[in-house]
């Protein structure tokens, strides 16, 4: 029998995450979204306590356990609630408070997902603690991350790295960076690895940061490789090219990351939809739960559908990191949850402003703020129309050559 119920062990924690949200995050929002690129001192304490939740074992923060692909559960493991579950939670709640914030968490980056996925043991031990922003994003590459023309060569020791990465979430903030590049381009997308490069090292520079629509308490940098020589035991995972294999070691990233960025946008829409629901009722609307749509204000329909729509998102959601938790292959689960959540923040936050009127479209409430920070979500990380191809390629069978 399926339980909907949130696991008893996480429950704490999802608590301690919305308290957070409410009285840390919630009160500086605003603050950080006038102040770009300013960085969020208050931050610092905050990521103090999740090391602490980390090193108790309650929390292993934004990155989880990663989707390893080369593992399977043991039979008398049963089913397992694990750390992916408790960071999609988590991360929804802290969302609640302010997607940006939340982004810029120290040690908290996307690049710790490809750390957590595809890095050996001895990786894991080297890495453990650091701050690491994923560059994948090159100009004309778009959400086509299987055309990657950063290249990386070796010579003796060392890997070369040359190429140009945009949109590098935490790029100036983070202490590393997990960068994709191709061992070689005749090879296609097998030839894709990631590696690690620690900022500072010789021929790695930020060029730029963004001005952005909405997150803009996260800085989102540009990043230039003009011969920067990284140790070759950086390289995240096998060095090996194995075309059986493919893209195998980046979807495991993106396996890990996308039920992240599902939560990102389901924590956002619920803050959309509480706010909402209270300047209703003080505007004499009540949502009444034991009543069909059609027999309420059209308002309260809404309300009611767009928090149906948002359930949806949840669960896809919840799926996709209890699969990656009991080691079950989820790359249809994680686009599924991927695309469901992106279009839902959308659609909740975009229709709450509406329903607010004048209210949800000045500052004087952060509804318009979200409705801009939510966007995002619908495109980092693979866009909706890719995650809907991917989808439709799992469903039918079909490789990316036969449905492009």
């Amino acid at each position: 029998m399926i339980s909907l119920d949130d696991p008893r062990k996480f429950r704490t924690l999802a608590g301690q995450a919305h308290q957070v949200a409410m009285n840390m995050l919630r009160p500086i929002s605003r603050k950080y979204d006038l102040a770009e690129h300013t960085y969020p001192q208050e931050l610092d304490m905050l990521a103090a306590m999740i090391d602490g939740l980390a090193e108790s074992g309650a929390s292993e923060g934004a990155g989880a356990a990663g989707v390893r692909r080369d593992e399977t559960p043991a039979e008398s493991d049963g089913v397992k609630n694990g750390a992916n579950l408790a960071s999609v939670m988590s991360i929804a709640e802290m969302c609640w408070g302010d997607v940006g914030l939340l982004l810029s968490m120290p040690r908290q980056g996307l690049g710790n997902s490809a750390i957590a996925s595809v890095a050996d043991q001895e990786q894991h031990e080297r890495f453990d603690g650091v701050w690491a922003g994923m560059a994948i994003t090159e100009p004309g590459t778009g959400s086509d991350s299987a055309n990657i023309k950063t290249t990386a060569v070796l010579d003796g020791d060392e890997y070369v790295l040359n190429g140009e990465k945009i949109y590098v979430t935490a790029g100036d903030r983070a202490d590393h960076i997990v960068v994709w590049a191709t061992l070689d381009r005749s090879l296609g997308r097998a030839a894709i690895k990631s590696f690690v490069v620690k900022k500072g090292t010789p021929g790695m520079r930020v060029d730029r940061l963004e001005h952005k629509l909405g997150i803009r308490a996260s800085d989102t940098a540009t990043i230039i490789f003009e011969n920067c020589r990284v140790p070759k035991e950086n390289l995240l995972g096998s060095p090996e090219v194995d075309p059986k294999q493919g893209f195998a070691g980046a979807m495991a990233t993106f396996d890990n990351t996308r039920p992240l960025v599902a939560s990102m946008a389901v924590g956002c829409a619920k803050a959309a939809l509480d706010l909402t629901r209270d300047l209703l009722e003080q505007a004499g609307v009540v949502v009444d739960y034991d009543r069909p749509a059609a027999a309420q204000s059209a308002a309260a329909a809404t309300l009611l559908r767009l928090e149906a729509d948002w359930e949806g998102a949840r669960l896809l959601m919840l799926q996709a990191a209890w699969m990656a938790d009991n080691r079950q292959p989820n790359s249809l689960e994680a686009s599924m949850a991927k695309a469901k959540a992106g279009r839902v923040g959308s659609d909740v936050t975009l229709s709450c402003v509406e329903l607010a009127g004048t209210l949800g479209y000045s500052e004087a409430e952060l509804l318009e703020k979200w409705s801009r920070d939510s966007k995002i979500l619908d495109i980092f990380e693979g866009t909706q129309q890719i995650q809907q191809l991917i989808v439709a390629r799992r469903v039918l069978g079909l490789t990316s050559a036969e449905l492009k």
